[in-house]
């Protein structure tokens, strides 16, 4: 078992700081709205700081998941950041979605300290988190991953170290990319089985099972054709993630037409005030059009 601070409570972060109460580590949490720390602690144990210095102080590993570049550039090396507070030999695992550029750079801020730095992006989403069925893909190096993959295990089903520090993130920009294009495709289908006059739960039940079969057609389709957007993942987290994706393939000339597109379909469901929407909601941009 572990000491470990875990920063950031929102929709990830509460339940993966949870897991990780429930598997016996010591954790204290902090929060930016103190009021949800406090309630995590009553509801878990476990100890909060009011700053991200105050719960890095003596912790071996200090994991994050806030909410973009600026705000883990705050917990890390701002007034009061983590790094601040934590030794020689431990080890900061960040769980935000940010670019590899940040990453790199946090990476090498916390080696000055000498602090390993292990960026572990994940996908699941709020159920997963929720269920402790997460998948992490982690970016450093291999002694410290190992060090901090028992302690991930707690929120994970799958944790996998892909290579050097920024690796992580650059795979979870692939998992970004194929999302679009599923969702899109799979609004698309729906739109054309309704047009066509098609039941599509009876269509998705057949197709389900077979090569057109995905995470998203089993889980979302149902919502969708109830035109229920209410829940997953924000439409604009998603296009925060997909701007990193476009802006990194600029820089490593990988082309991403679909995503470009998918991007401003995205860009009019928030104009459709759609912005906290599921990424789902691809489909209702799609029926706004035919109404």
């Amino acid at each position: 078992m572990a000491k470990v601070a875990f920063l950031g409570l929102g929709v990830m972060g509460y339940p993966m700081a949870g897991h990780l109460a429930k598997a016996g580590h010591d954790v204290t949490v902090y929060n930016r709205t103190t009021a949800k720390a406090e309630k995590w602690v009553a509801e878990h144990g476990g100890q909060l700081g009011k700053t991200p210095a105050e719960a890095a102080a003596g912790a071996e590993l200090v994991m994050a998941c806030v909410g973009n570049d600026d705000d883990l550039r705050s917990v890390c090396v701002g007034p009061d950041g983590a790094f601040s507070a934590m030794s020689s030999g431990t080890i900061f695992v960040d769980h935000t979605t940010v670019s590899a550029a940040v990453t790199r750079e946090m990476a090498a801020a916390a080696d000055e300290g000498g602090i390993a730095f292990v960026d572990a992006p994940v996908s699941g989403g709020q159920a997963g988190a929720e269920n402790g069925q997460l998948v992490v893909m982690c970016g450093g190096d291999e002694a410290s991953y190992a060090r901090a993959e028992p302690v991930i295990d707690a929120y994970a089903k799958l944790c996998k170290r892909l290579g050097d520090s920024g690796s992580g993130q650059l795979a979870k920009m692939v998992n970004q990319i194929c999302i679009a294009g599923l969702v899109q495709g799979l609004s698309e289908g729906l739109h054309f089985a309704e047009k066509a006059g098609l039941d599509g739960r009876a269509v998705i039940e057949v197709i389900g099972g077979g090569a057109a079969g995905s995470w998203q057609m089993v889980n979302r389709h149902e919502t969708m054709l109830d035109g229920h957007f209410e829940h997953g993942f924000a439409v604009d987290w998603m296009r925060k993630d997909l701007g990193i994706c476009l802006d990194t393939a600029d820089e490593n000339g990988a082309s991403l037409p679909v995503t470009a597109l998918v991007d401003q379909f995205y860009k009019e469901v928030q104009k459709m005030g759609g912005g906290r929407w599921d990424t789902s909601s691809l489909f209702a941009r799609l029926r706004k059009l035919d109404g």
